[in-house]
């Protein structure tokens, strides 16, 4: 067996640096913190965090009046951020910066007086926190056929966002759909589907054609790393999201000769060398390293965290 083994893959600069103000917090504060949903979506890391002491809530008031709560890298609503205010909660914003950088725009826009259309995934949490910026101009959609619905007047002022972590030839249709309908519709000076979730999907897109099957690292609620498994299906292979080598099934091999793997922006490197050497172990499975393009992109701790560490 030969493995194709995907690079870039796996953690962003925005995972990385949420994982890392986690952690920082832990050292400062103590492992008795509070983080609001999951740091990323990824089950490994969460549960590793939860095996140290940190409590995963849903809601603020879950959050005892004083304590340290950090927000994810997905982002938050301004309600949120309100809520623990006024619960005398101390926060620590690990937001990815190019996912504030969307909720910059919705509010520019909406003050602006447009409408804003999000094409985005209804209930992911960077959905939650971008609409909850301006939930009275915002409207979310996620399919050429939802643009086609839409029934603004000519002459409104309207324009578009895009969650992060979409796939950028989905997203495109969706684009291209709404500058037909809406010409005159406004978009950000530059386009917010992020760099290593584009990165992820050119290189699946690149390599897939050489391999019978993929596999990628990642959870069933991470939204950049469904859309590599996407690519892999549309391309006519097997494709499978797992979040570890114990989710692999033997029949997967039986005809696949060359696998490409990949992992999504937050999956840790861990989970793939484990499943590269139970590959190895187990089916003598010789590795190639393709690199497509290299990345360079690091984020800065949160001003707040590094007020602290000073």
């Amino acid at each position: 067996m030969k493995v194709i083994l995907a690079n870039p893959r796996g953690f962003c600069a925005g995972v990385n640096m949420a994982i890392e103000c986690l952690e920082e917090v832990i050292r400062i504060f103590g492992s008795n913190v509070y983080v609001y949903h999951e740091i990323v979506h990824n089950k490994y890391v969460v549960n590793r965090f939860t095996d140290q002491g940190v409590t995963f809530v849903n809601a603020v008031s879950e959050v005892p009046e004083n304590s340290i709560l950090v927000f994810s890298a997905h982002g938050v609503s301004p309600v949120i951020r309100n809520e623990a205010r006024e619960r005398k909660i101390r926060t620590i914003d690990a937001t990815c910066p190019l996912v504030t950088k969307v909720h910059t725009e919705a509010i520019k826009y909406a003050d602006a007086g447009y409408h804003i259309i999000l094409i985005g995934h209804e209930g992911h949490d960077e959905v939650i926190g971008t609409m909850g910026e301006a939930p009275e101009s915002i409207t979310l959609i996620e399919t050429p056929e939802e643009v086609a619905a839409l029934k603004f007047p000519d002459g409104a002022r309207l324009a578009f966002l895009t969650q992060t972590t979409l796939s950028v030839e989905e997203a495109g249709r969706v684009i291209r759909s709404l500058k037909e309908k809406y010409p005159s519709i406004e978009s950000p000076p530059k386009e917010d589907i992020c760099y290593a979730t584009t990165n992820r999907q050119e290189a699946v897109s690149e390599l897939v054609s050489r391999v019978d099957l993929v596999l990628v690292l990642g959870s069933q609620n991470s939204s950049n790393s469904k859309r590599l498994m996407e690519i892999g299906k549309t391309a006519g292979k097997p494709a499978f999201l797992i979040d570890g080598v114990e989710e692999v099934l033997p029949e997967w091999f039986e005809q696949a000769e060359t696998v490409l793997i990949t992992a999504g922006a937050s999956a840790p490197e861990v989970v793939v060398q484990e499943l590269i050497q139970f590959l190895e172990d187990q089916y003598q499975a010789e590795i190639e390293n393709a690199i497509v393009r290299k990345e360079s992109v690091r984020f800065p701790l949160p001003k707040e965290l590094r007020a602290i560490q000073t």
